[in-house]
């Protein structure tokens, strides 16, 4: 009979050791990725992750799973192409469940100018061999019949991009696949030991001090997010990113209405329906600096709002829970990905409000760069130096959460 079943044990709780050849800050989804396509694609398995907390506990886990290609820039969508595809075959290479639901995403178009740009977006999708079209109002009411085509009366449905691949994505179960499959290989993942130091002599950096001990280290990546900035300061850098918070929520389980995920530029909001019924529900950054996690009324009752006047029936469910999340935002809305002017410390980070759908080729990308110590083409236009030399990567309009 025991031979019918396989034990799993996921994390194990290793003894930090006094040195390794990579350390990576942050336990989220692009710092595990990273360590275990180290591991995996590389052979590279002297790799320690370091998290404050518990896996997942930042960004990963606080974002709302939507999973797309469909940006504006031909670097982003060259960049998120791979990782959409990346997503596809995730679940097989790592042995786990995520969850992965394919429902199409609608960029709705409420005024002239998001017409074109709802346009545009497909028209330069297509180009780079992602799938987006553009519908009609007609064919939008075609495609989700639940919404509501005036918008309230005062927000009118006139036309939208749509881009059948978009899905969502358990995002714990992708952080526990990483983790896993990067623990199988050697990766020593340490929850709850804090980094109070980064470790730089002679303009290199050479490891780590924790809560812990010391830890010396060949190379030393920072995979934070909203964190990022004061653990960039103990390396002596400066980053152009501004941390603020984000907010979302869920509704009540309800019988199943929404296929689709749809999102809305000009309404600055998002949704779908997850497996257990609730509706995910997002909205825009929240409008000053913070580092606070704390919820508020007035979001609430915005969203909900905007949220009604694309689904009347909205209006009679009940709002189970609201979290925040923090978000490092770039002036150009583009992350921070490759080397820095420390020698041996590397950044994965500004990823603001994409940083999920990022994860398998931000990891992957970043795994190349510390294990050949060339950048891969395909994250050199996210270089920390792009705005010296004015080549900043605007994907501000991608955004449905200015």
């Amino acid at each position: 009979m025991s031979g019918l079943f396989r034990k799993r044990t996921y994390l194990t709780a290793p003894q930090m050791k006094p040195s390794y050849d990579v350390v990576i800050i942050g336990g989220g989804g692009h710092g595990l990725a990273t360590a275990y396509y180290l591991a995996s694609r590389f052979g590279i398995t002297n790799v320690a992750v370091i998290e404050r907390s518990y896996i997942g506990s930042g960004g990963t886990g606080r974002n709302t799973t939507v999973v797309r290609a469909n940006y504006k820039t031909p670097d982003t969508i060259r960049f998120y192409r791979e990782s959409q595809a990346m997503f596809g075959e995730l679940g097989r290479e790592l042995d786990f469940n995520l969850l992965q639901s394919f429902k199409g995403l609608l960029w709705m178009a409420h005024s002239e100018y998001q017409l074109f740009n709802q346009r545009e977006r497909a028209l330069q999708n297509q180009v780079f061999g992602v799938d987006t079209v553009f519908l009609t109002a007609d064919e939008v009411h075609e495609v989700c019949p639940q919404l509501d085509m005036t918008g309230g009366g005062h927000m009118p449905i006139l036309g939208a991009a749509y881009h059948p691949p978009g899905s969502t994505v358990r995002h714990d179960a992708v952080v526990w696949g990483y983790a896993y499959q990067a623990q199988r290989r050697g990766v020593h993942i340490h929850q709850g030991v804090n980094v109070t130091g980064v470790r730089v002599q002679n303009g290199r950096c050479v490891g780590v001090e924790t809560s812990a001990g010391p830890v010396s280290a060949g190379v030393v990546m920072s995979a934070v997010g909203g964190y990022v900035t004061p653990i960039a300061d103990m390396a002596g850098l400066r980053l152009p990113i501004v941390t603020v918070p984000l907010q979302a929520l869920v509704t009540e389980s309800y019988k199943p209405a929404l296929s689709r995920i749809v999102a809305s530029a000009d309404l600055h909001m998002y949704i779908s329906q997850t497996d257990r019924g609730e509706f995910l529900i997002g909205a825009e950054i929240d409008p000053y600096p913070s580092y606070a996690n704390r919820s508020t009324f007035p979001f609430l009752a915005s969203l909900s709002a905007r949220a009604v006047n694309l689904f009347p029936f909205l209006s009679q469910l009940t709002i189970l829970r609201q979290w925040t999340g923090l978000c490092d935002m770039t002036p150009d809305y583009s992350p921070l990905m490759g080397v820095t002017d420390v020698e041996g410390f590397y950044l994965s980070s500004g990823w603001g409000t994409w940083g999920f759908k990022a994860i398998p080729m931000g990891g992957l990308g970043m795994a190349e760069l510390i294990a050949t110590r060339r950048v891969p083409p395909i994250i050199v236009p996210f270089a920390l130096d792009r705005f010296v030399k004015d080549r900043a990567v605007s994907e501000r309009a991608s955004a449905g959460t200015h």
